[in-house]
């Protein structure tokens, strides 16, 4: 699929915009703005330069990848993969405008993945190659952002190969998805994936600052409202500013508290898609502090996931999973525990259930912990492919038929509980196979008492079982 022209076949894509539209967005029988002028504060703060955009500095700093390529002035196809409001349109709009080829500024084309169709697409590189064949000096790269581009298909996405490589355009695409998962591995390799990130504190105070400058006056806001403002933000720059020009009429002589604020501004929910990236990364973190033995994050990350809407019943599945995991044998209530909290949530559902999850986490938490059950199954399986089918030693095997009896099967088998200490210490692995230890029980709740039985145990064999 990789290098073919989707685009110029006419049947690949129904084009969705239909033959009235640009970028879109429908240039027929739209009604007039009552105001043409207006302009929302987020897009007049866009920055203007590179050295403007917050919050990215690992990208944007000194040695940093896009420093570098502005250093050099060779840019090429990258990923912008971020949470929403973190600058990815705007930080592709100025590297069009700070990046030169032949001398001459990048020409910038800006689609969505959700409302281009092939017919659009086709004119844009058709255009690029002009672009690109014009002039004796030689003609102007074009830049393509295509925001959401996790949105095209996969065949869509080999679309793109053969204008990437032969460099009629330079690809940024921009995506909230996790590209290992959303994007193919063709394009992938044709692109360098950078990650934005969120907009911590304070980048989002920077932009409250420029923002303050542009309406002429700071916001009415108590500390503690401040504060609140830039929570509810949850790192978007663009809901920041969104949020502040809702308030910029507030009166100045009497500043509003955070009570008052949550009043005014809509509660903001958490950015959480429980079928996507965002679910796969909160239940790693609830895993590993129940791992790490924290009860007060563990109970934390439990909650995100039940506010964000996730299913308890997958939450309670990972949580007996983790009970024979990571605590195991050290405490074998965990499991028992674990399947009572699973059905007392299906038996009460929500809210009540929920807490039977919660005591599950806790418990879990504080738990002591030993994998030794996965370390050693894991092991014999190893041993298993290894050896492949040698059969079990005769002695342990059932004779229930006379042939079997005339060939030994079963024959000086040590029936255990005939012997004085309850233990015959015979041999119960294969012929020809050396004795292996695979379960190694650590010195941790329960399992220590594991250990002596075991140490008991091997001692007997010792005295009882001749050399093989």
């Amino acid at each position: 699929m990789a290098g073919r022209d989707l685009f110029a076949d006419q049947n690949f894509l129904a084009d969705r915009d239909g033959p009235d539209s640009v970028g879109g967005v429908s240039v027929g029988g739209v009604s007039p703005q009552p105001n043409p002028s207006y302009r929302p504060l987020a897009d007049r703060l866009r920055p203007q330069c590179l050295a403007d955009l917050v919050g990215q500095d690992h990208l944007l700093g000194e040695n940093a990848p896009l420093r570098l390529m502005q250093t050099r002035q060779q840019l090429s196809s990258l990923i912008f993969w971020g949470p929403p409001g973190c600058g990815k349109t705007t930080l592709a709009r100025l590297l069009a405008s700070e990046f030169t080829a032949n001398g001459k500024k990048m020409a910038f084309d800006s689609v969505s993945a959700i409302y281009t169709g092939v017919a659009e697409l086709r004119k844009i590189f058709e255009l690029a190659r002009a672009r690109r064949a014009g002039g004796r000096a030689g003609g102007q790269q074009t830049l393509l952002f295509i925001d959401e581009i996790h949105r095209f298909n996969r065949a869509q996405q080999d679309g793109f190969l053969p204008y990437v490589e032969d460099g009629t355009i330079i690809l940024v695409g921009a995506t909230t998805e996790n590209p290992s998962f959303e994007l193919n591995a063709a394009l992938l390799s044709r692109a360098t994936v950078l990650v934005l990130k969120r907009l911590d504190e304070a980048a989002l105070l920077s932009l409250k600052s420029r923002a303050e400058i542009e309406i002429g006056h700071e916001l009415p806001l108590t500390q503690d409202a401040v504060g609140l403002l830039l929570t509810l933000a949850d790192g978007d720059g663009r809901y920041l500013l969104n949020m502040i020009e809702q308030l910029q009429s507030l009166p100045p002589d009497a500043p509003l508290s955070s009570e008052n604020l949550l009043k005014l501004a809509q509660r903001r929910a958490p950015i959480y898609d429980k079928n996507r990236d965002e679910h796969y990364n909160l239940i790693s973190a609830l895993h590993k502090s129940l791992r790490g033995s924290d009860p007060d994050a563990a109970i934390y990350w439990l909650a995100r996931m039940l506010v964000g809407g996730d299913d308890p019943l997958y939450v309670a599945r990972r949580l007996t999973r983790f009970a024979s995991e990571d605590v195991g044998l050290a405490d074998p209530q965990a499991l028992p525990l674990a399947l009572a909290a699973w059905d007392a949530y299906e038996r009460l559902g929500s809210p009540e259930g929920e807490l039977a999850l919660a005591n599950l986490v806790l418990y879990l938490a504080t738990a002591p912990k030993s994998n030794a059950a996965y370390t050693a199954l894991k092991a014999a399986n190893a041993a298993a492919q290894r050896t492949g089918s040698l059969m079990p030693p005769l002695h342990i095997v059932n004779a229930p038929t006379r042939l079997m009896k005339d060939l030994n099967y079963g024959r000086d088998y040590q029936y255990d509980h005939d012997t004085p200490h309850g233990f015959s210490g015979q041999n119960y692995f294969p012929d020809g196979m050396a004795r292996e230890a695979f379960y190694q029980p650590v010195e941790r709740g329960f399992e220590r008492e594991i250990i002596k039985r075991l140490d008991y145990w091997q001692k007997l064999r010792g005295d009882v079982v001749p050399p093989r």
